[in-house]
């Protein structure tokens, strides 16, 4: 098996490199080739997705990811942003399923910022299609509007077989768990989301054991800090997935608990935790790499068909969060307070 490391900018390769000697210890037979991408590619290549990043992508079985983004590149044109990288492999690659599971760890109910019998018991999935929407839609751009000065503009698009296909991700994901997807969507204003509805009512017809119901999201972002453990599987747009994903993220205690899988219909995917590059704490050590290693143990699962190596990783975080390792942004009073490499230590102890 062979997998390409992309560890990219800001603590990208300080979290990498714990989930790499995580993979490790497990002995497995994957080969790693790493490849500049991000704010490290523009130093070095003049561009964030360079020719043979994207070509090591290309062979590889699956692509373990860290974090693109410099601010030293905040004023660049758009082409030469960082963040292109990821978007660019998206595309590339035809990764258009976004897995984003949100569980609460029962020895971080307190880390969260709602109450514990809030949050008791979450457990659900973001479903976040990836590769469309606003973020993809044409035309887009910026021109003149006259008497009103410049006008910013952006399309929202989906057909309806990319709804049909993300929705069957779903209701297949909703079968291995709770047998609930809930789609949200915008259908009382958008034209998009009332297309959405229809070709996610149309699928569902296929799948008589998987209860479905929908949601406006303004009313879903409400209800997950409400009462999010209601929640098996979200399936969601793009733009929409984005941000109900890392508000998710806070009810599990921090953004650096996720994990993420993006995958192509083949079932090839790239793992990343979902936060940034947090550039602050670049280089200090204090970077949380849970997500990393929770993020390396679905790559086993998704796409390397090594289902009992990821559950050994995650029993593994488990227990570490268990025996009360924390690092900064997880920490409580009363837990022992660690930086990267010490918690990175912790989950191989564990295995």
């Amino acid at each position: 098996m062979k997998v390409a490391v992309l560890a990219g900018d800001g603590i990208g390769p300080e979290i990498v490199a714990q989930a790499l000697a995580v993979l490790r210890r497990l002995a497995l037979p994957i080969e790693f080739a790493q490849a500049p991408v991000g704010g490290a590619a523009i130093e070095r290549t003049g561009e964030p997705l360079p020719e043979a990043t994207l070509a090591l992508a290309r062979e590889a079985d699956a692509i373990l990811f860290g974090a693109v983004g410099d601010p030293r590149y905040d004023a660049a044109p758009a082409e030469r942003r960082p963040e292109q990288a990821i978007l660019g492999l998206r595309k590339a690659l035809g990764l258009f399923a976004n897995l984003r599971p949100a569980k609460l760890y029962d020895a971080l109910a307190d880390a969260s910022t709602l109450k514990r019998e809030v949050v008791a018991g979450l457990d659900l999935l973001i479903v976040r299609e990836l590769t469309g929407d606003v973020y993809f839609g044409e035309p887009r751009g910026v021109r003149d509007a006259g008497a009103l000065g410049r006008e910013g503009f952006d399309t929202m698009r989906y057909s309806e077989a990319e709804v049909r296909r993300i929705a069957r991700v779903a209701f297949e994901a909703a079968r291995k768990r709770r047998r609930k997807v809930c789609s949200v969507d915008k259908a009382n204003v958008l034209e998009t989301s009332r297309l959405w509805r229809a070709a996610v009512a149309e699928e569902a017809k296929r799948y008589p054991d998987v209860e479905l119901s929908h949601m406006y999201v303004d009313n879903c972002a409400m209800q997950l800090v409400r009462a999010p453990a209601q929640f098996d599987v979200i399936v969601t747009g793009n733009l929409f997935g984005d941000i109900l994903s890392d508000e998710a993220a806070m009810l599990t205690g921090s953004i650096g608990m996720l994990p993420s899988a993006s995958l192509d219909e083949r079932g090839k995917g790239l793992y990343e935790p979902i936060h940034g590059s947090a550039p602050d704490i670049a280089g200090k050590g204090v970077a949380n790499p849970l997500a990393t290693i929770l993020s390396a143990a679905m790559m086993l699962r998704y796409s390397l068909g090594q289902p009992q190596a990821a559950e050994r990783i995650e029993r593994a975080v488990e227990r570490a969060l268990a025996d009360g390792y924390r690092t900064p942004d997880i920490y409580t009073e009363g837990t022992r307070r660690v930086g990267a490499e010490e918690m990175g230590r912790a989950v191989l102890e564990r295995l």
